[in-house]
């Protein structure tokens, strides 16, 4: 098999000059108002509290989550984002900074080995449909753990890839060393799945295609000791500080939530499919082209197409994998998008090659009709809220201008396309679809505060401001995990248990801020002040007892505010 290299104009189109110039476009795309609005109030604010209390703490092996010992996921996504406000301070800027750069981290990966697969206009294309595709986009701006495992998992397969074409030497050697290193930063994000999925998805394709012939070297000893050595600290030590993490650890989080509904995440075998279609917008119309020429000559041809099958498998896998879960999320699926965008974007530069518009019309048809749905369903929501569920008439007004804004770049791109690419050939078709979903997307991210559930950043302020260190703050029958990490403090809670793993943690449970309704009450009518944060719809029997007595000191869309103390 020829080298990659040997068949593109590396010479012609030097590689920093395209990592640049996508650097700077999707840096400024994923950058785009980060800092603009309140963190969400479920996983943005826990994924942002957890990295505070390892600041506050020092205590940089076990994540905790208002004081409480959190064994969900491994911290390296935490050790980012404490970094990052370390460096830039204690705001929403600091926080979403880790999604978008490991996004544009995927971004660059991908071009880099989509120009090694099938050349320059392959690994510059592929970026650009993974970056603008809608999924991988607007996960790019929400704190989660799942843009980072992405990444870290393309990174190892890729790497997989690349190194098993090249001959044995050093290159080789670095590719592989790549895949030991990303598979132990993958399973410090995740866990095991880190390198068991990648690890499964290597092994069938070289089971299926019978490739081991290509495997060797792949310099196990030395790349498993980097493994460990990358992996294996933070493990021992967790293990070591906390007596009941591996049971949480290996058993519940690992093999429960994925064999039974112990997470309460259910879904269809068939979940995922529409995540796929929907996430792959604007592309989804070039997928079944793509497959159906990166596959030509099908079974029979397996030896000849074996790296673009590896692409195949990938997704296959990674599918049916988290299909077969019992715990079932959108962002879960992420990973299968680098290979499909290396899939599309392959295709379109040979499309684009041989200057054939013709081969574009199924996608651009599908491009144009989705896009005049979106812009009349954006249009119909905003002007009759009363079509979405939890949408009011407010909300709907404000949203307005952004909703036609938005309908107007679907409808000039679903338009415009398809005319360029009869009258200006593919090239300025495919540039009108990127331009038309940039802006799409850039005008979506002005909806992201109206969109959001509501927040308690302004109570928490508040309280930042003014409680006192002898007071408690307490949330009733609710836990705000945004508003801890904008207060800068942890919280007692009445009757409610969330995210928060009291039975691995005897001392938080001994620690007097985790009480029922009598014991709530007890403390009313103490003289210790007590700042309390509520929904609205959860204090309505509460303020409704007459014996009841409090100050309301603060109210927002869906909380109040109120003391036992003026």
């Amino acid at each position: 098999m020829p080298s990659p290299a040997s068949s593109e104009p590396s010479a012609a189109a030097p590689w920093g000059r395209d990592l640049w110039w996508l650097a700077v476009l999707f840096g400024l795309l994923f950058a785009f108002r980060l800092g603009s609005y309140p963190l969400g109030a479920g996983d943005e604010g826990r994924y942002a509290e957890i990295p505070r209390e390892m600041i506050v703490s020092g205590d940089w092996v076990t994540p905790r989550l208002n004081g409480v010992v959190y064994f969900e996921k491994p911290p390296l996504v935490y050790w980012v984002v404490a970094s990052s406000m370390s460096l830039f301070g204690q705001n929403e800027w600091a926080v979403r900074a880790v999604p978008a750069l490991f996004a544009l981290g995927g971004v660059l990966l991908t071009y880099a080995a989509a120009r090694r697969l099938h050349g320059r206009d392959a690994g510059v294309i592929s970026a650009v449909v993974l970056g603008t595709s809608l999924l991988y986009f607007a996960l790019a701006h929400i704190v989660l753990l799942d843009m980072a495992m992405a990444v870290l998992m393309s990174a190892t397969l890729f790497c997989f890839i690349l190194g098993v074409r090249e001959s044995p030497g050093w290159r080789r050697r670095w590719f592989f060393y790549g895949l030991y290193v990303s598979a132990a930063l993958a399973t410090l994000t995740k866990g095991l799945i880190g390198f068991l999925v990648t690890g499964a998805v290597m092994f069938l394709w070289l089971l299926v295609f019978n490739q081991w012939k290509r495997l060797r070297p792949l310099y196990l000893p030395t790349g498993l000791l980097l493994f460990l050595a990358v992996a294996g600290p933070w493990h021992v030590l967790a293990a070591l500080h906390n007596e009941t993490w591996a049971y949480r650890y290996f058993v519940f989080e690992h093999w429960l939530r994925f064999t039974t509904p112990a997470a309460s995440r259910p879904g269809p075998w068939y979940y995922y499919i529409g995540v796929i279609l929907a996430g792959l917008i604007p592309w989804v119309g070039f997928l079944w082209p793509a497959l159906r020429e990166g596959l030509r000559g099908g079974w029979a041809a397996r030896d000849k197409q074996a790296d673009r099958w590896f692409l195949v498998t990938w997704v296959v896998f990674i599918f049916l994998f988290f299909s077969k879960s019992h715990s079932k999320l959108v962002p879960y699926i992420l990973p299968v998008f680098p290979a499909l965008a290396v899939l599309i974007g392959a295709w379109l530069a040979q499309v684009r090659a041989a200057g054939n518009p013709a081969q574009l019309r199924l996608g651009l048809r599908v491009f144009s009709f989705i896009s005049g749905m979106l812009a009349i369903a954006l249009c119909m929501v905003v002007l009759r809220p009363t079509l979405v569920r939890g949408l009011d008439p407010s909300q709907a007004l404000v949203l307005r201008p952004i909703a036609f804004l938005m309908a107007g770049a679907l409808v000039a791109g679903g338009i415009l396309a398809p005319a360029f690419a009869r009258l200006r050939g593919v090239g300025v078709a495919l540039t009108t679809m990127v331009v038309a979903m940039m802006v799409f997307q850039a005008v979506l991210l002005f909806a992201a505060p109206v969109l959001n559930k509501p927040s308690s950043k302004a109570l928490a302020l508040m309280v930042k401001a003014e409680a006192q260190p002898g007071d408690r703050v307490v949330h009733y029958h609710a836990f705000f995990h945004e508003f801890t990490f904008y207060a800068g403090r942890v919280v007692d809670l009445v009757d409610y248990k969330d995210e928060i793993e009291l039975e691995e943690d005897a001392a938080a449970r001994a620690s007097g801020r985790f009480i029922n309704e009598a014991e709530f009450r007890h403390r009313w009518a103490g003289p210790v002040r007590l700042w309390v944060v509520a929904r609205r719809r959860d204090v309505k029997e509460l303020f409704a007892d007459p014996t009841f007595r409090y100050h309301l000191l603060g109210q927002t869309e869906d909380h109040y505010l109120f003391s036992n103390q003026p």
